[in-house]
């Protein structure tokens, strides 16, 4: 029983080494990966493949459960310094999971585009919100403006819901609408 036991536990320090080792090693690689996602997807949602994030601010606020949560606001300039808006990073959970979005506004707040970061949405459902809600399709929101709530029409709003994921549209359109009050809570340069 003894030597069962020592076994075990040797066995188990040694692959707790082992996986301790392959995260210190893979974690650099992962890290440049999610940077260079983030600057694709800030090129992406503006619109634009010349830019430069001029300022990034962190603005913090109550969701409608009073959870305090954190935005990132990426100010964008063009080539020239003249403001394009910004790309504003938010989260919210959605039907498997947190689902981070990333939206770009102009400067009146107008949706220029948006990316999902992260999702663990069902797949073939859920996982359509990266592509439903973009130009030209169903539940398309390029150009609005959520100064007035953008709401699936299941509930009373202008927006289509993906079909039989209505959760995750909610979810969706609240972590856009979040993202417009940061932007609009974004302290002045």
């Amino acid at each position: 029983m003894t030597n069962m036991v020592l076994a075990l536990t040797a066995v188990a320090v040694i692959m707790g080494g082992v996986l301790a080792y392959v995260n210190h090693l893979t974690s650099g690689p992962i890290n440049e990966q999610k940077e260079k996602a983030l600057a694709d997807g800030i090129k992406s949602v503006m619109g634009v493949s010349d830019l430069t994030v001029a300022k990034t601010d962190e603005v913090k606020q109550n969701d409608a459960k009073g959870k305090e949560m954190t935005y990132i606001i990426y100010q964008v300039k063009d080539a020239q310094g003249n403001d394009l808006g910004a790309a504003v990073q938010s989260t919210t959970m959605g039907f498997g999971g947190d689902l981070k979005v990333l939206v770009g506004f102009d400067p009146e707040g107008n949706i220029l585009g948006y990316t999902l970061l992260e999702h663990a949405e069902t797949p073939g459902l859920g996982a359509k919100a990266d592509k439903w809600f973009q130009k030209g399709e169903k539940g398309d929101i390029i150009g609005k403006n959520p100064a007035e709530e953008l709401i699936v029409s299941k509930d009373g709003g202008k927006v289509d819901a993906i079909t039989a994921s209505t959760i995750t549209s909610r979810a969706f359109l609240l972590a856009v609408n979040n993202a417009y009050k940061a932007y609009k809570n974004t302290p002045a340069e």
